[in-house]
């Protein structure tokens, strides 16, 4: 069945505005003037639509989006009322529930962010309450929590985590970092297989509504690669996805039989190119916002701290040369200007270890780079992947990360034209849930360093904008070279798969995946 798209400007990675595109059984055929020398079965005329390849989201957690969208909704809140009531509401509404798990709330509403437990114990005291913050390095909990948990004034801080606490030494209600975050959350319920391909399905439900058809889980443990694989032979994965292994200091030698065996159930699925697991995600450091984030220099609001190192140098370049020798692509987390450092140490260190191959390291975030750094991703080649919506003041940045390393550094956060004049790769990722997975809400916000849906007009470090054809570069053909998918996605050429979006006034009216028009609503 051959449909010719005709009437339409089409938008593709490194080639002109086209105005035909013929496809055959969900593949690309020929593209403008070229398709009209075949014979088409149906001809769909898109009245001057603008068209550009489906987006590509080259780092994000859906399994824990979906996971969040079964719990109570507080994200946008914007006052510590306003949570409690949606926790209590969610409470009344689900009174068989042992646990409240939900999230994600804005931590800049409080000066600091130190959430107190009593005031969740306001509203639900008679089963543990654990919300997320946005920056998902961060969990506010109410007393039961704690009490459940064993978390006392006696209880010191886990490697790699803090909690916070009133000048007594007893815990607050906030905790950081996922060791931290551990102590509370492995006495929780375990989540299921069933309900983690529940979440799945709603991500990808999600995801295409917004005109995402494919994606790379960026935190995937062992247990959620087993409900990808399920979800992917039960027909509930319906997005091409990738998935990256959570390597940590303590398990990462044990785990590599694991995530092999993993990685081969992935590839003896029916459809190979649905499901790749072919990453290791590596945790370097934390988040500005939580004061974790590693830097070079002391943190302003406590001059005895640097940050958190999660790996010694030792440690990670042993790891990273285990999993690079075994064909696992690197995805390393990075925020801090010292972890930015470290990973580029560890990624050249083993480049000359390790034999050379079509390796394409990632480091993810990459929000402070020391100025020596910047060529280094080039030369290495290191992909920087940036979260596009987070290009702009907002809240966190201005209430709860400047106060802490002051307005210099805060003003030298994402420095994208920065990475490109050093002949860095740039793809993009969402970071879902911690902000939104949606792609128009972002493309436009490096490329002005504003935000003006939510009120926010005043350019933030515009020397570091973008063109609008890098951000649409950076959300499609970018981030399937990151996955290694570029043969398949990424831009509307012959031989690709024909996912794309169609555009009206800047915004999508309609999706065209598996065959299939689907009209947006939103």
């Amino acid at each position: 069945m051959r449909t010719l798209f005709t009437n339409a400007r089409f938008w593709s990675a490194d080639q002109e505005i086209f105005h035909d595109l013929l496809i055959e059984d969900s593949i690309i055929v020929a593209t403008g003037e070229s398709a009209k020398e075949f014979t088409a079965d149906t001809t769909i005329d898109l009245r001057d639509a603008f068209v550009i390849p489906a987006f590509i989201d080259g780092h994000a957690h859906p399994i824990f989006a979906g996971r969040e969208a079964a719990g109570p909704q507080i994200n946008g809140l914007n006052t510590v009322v306003e949570i409690q009531q949606a926790v209590k509401a969610f409470a009344e509404a689900n009174p068989t529930k042992s646990w409240i798990i939900g999230g994600a709330y804005e931590a800049a509403i409080i000066e600091g962010g130190d959430f107190d437990a009593t005031w969740l114990d306001e509203v639900v005291n008679d089963r543990p309450v654990v919300l997320h913050a946005v920056d998902h390095h961060t969990i506010w909990v109410n007393s039961k929590a704690l009490e459940l948990s064993g978390i006392t004034r006696e209880t010191k801080d886990p490697e790699g985590g803090t909690i916070a606490r009133y000048d007594n030494g007893s815990p607050k209600g906030t905790l950081r970092e996922p060791s931290a975050i551990a102590l509370v959350l492995e006495n929780a319920p375990a989540n299921t297989i069933e309900s983690d391909i529940a979440a799945i399905k709603y991500a990808c439900t999600e995801y295409l509504k917004v005109g995402v058809t494919a994606a790379i889980d960026s935190w995937c443990e062992k247990d959620m690669a087993r409900a990808y694989i399920a979800a992917a032979q039960s027909g509930d994965l319906t997005i091409v996805c990738n998935l990256s292994f959570l390597a940590t200091p303590t398990t990462w030698i044990a785990d590599i039989d694991e995530f092999n065996e993993l990685r081969q159930q992935s590839l003896e699925l029916d459809n190979s190119k649905l499901l790749q697991a072919n990453s290791i995600k590596f945790l370097l450091d934390g988040a500005l916002s939580a004061g974790t984030a590693h830097l070079t220099q002391p943190y302003l609001d406590d001059p005895t701290s640097f940050g958190i190192a999660i790996w010694n140098d030792t440690e990670l370049l042993n790891a990273i040369v285990a999993y690079d020798a075994l064909g696992y692509q690197l995805h390393l987390h990075a925020i801090g200007d010292a972890a930015v450092k470290q990973a580029l140490n560890a990624i050249e260190a083993m480049q000359k270890i390790n034999p050379e191959w079509d390796r394409r390291p990632v480091i993810v975030h990459a929000q402070l780079i020391c100025d020596e750094d910047l060529p280094r991703f080039g030369q290495l080649g290191v992909i920087a992947n940036i979260q596009p919506l987070w290009c702009y003041l907002d809240p966190m940045n201005k209430e709860l990360i400047a106060p802490r390393i002051g307005d210099q550094r805060n003003n030298q956060q994402y420095r994208l034209r920065s990475l490109i004049n050093a002949g860095a790769m740039i793809a993009y990722g969402s970071d879902w849930p911690i902000t939104s997975q949606i792609p128009m809400l972002a493309i436009d916000v490096p490329v002005t360093r504003t935000n003006p849906g939510l009120g926010i007009t005043q350019p933030w470090n515009i020397e570091e904008a973008i063109t609008k054809e890098e951000s649409l570069r950076f959300y499609t053909n970018n981030v399937a070279y990151q996955m290694f998918r570029e043969n398949e996605r990424g831009t509307l050429d012959a031989g690709k798969t024909a996912d794309f979006l169609i555009l009206r006034e800047d915004k999508i009216e309609s999706v065209y995946v598996n065959g299939y028009i689907s009209k947006v609503s939103e």
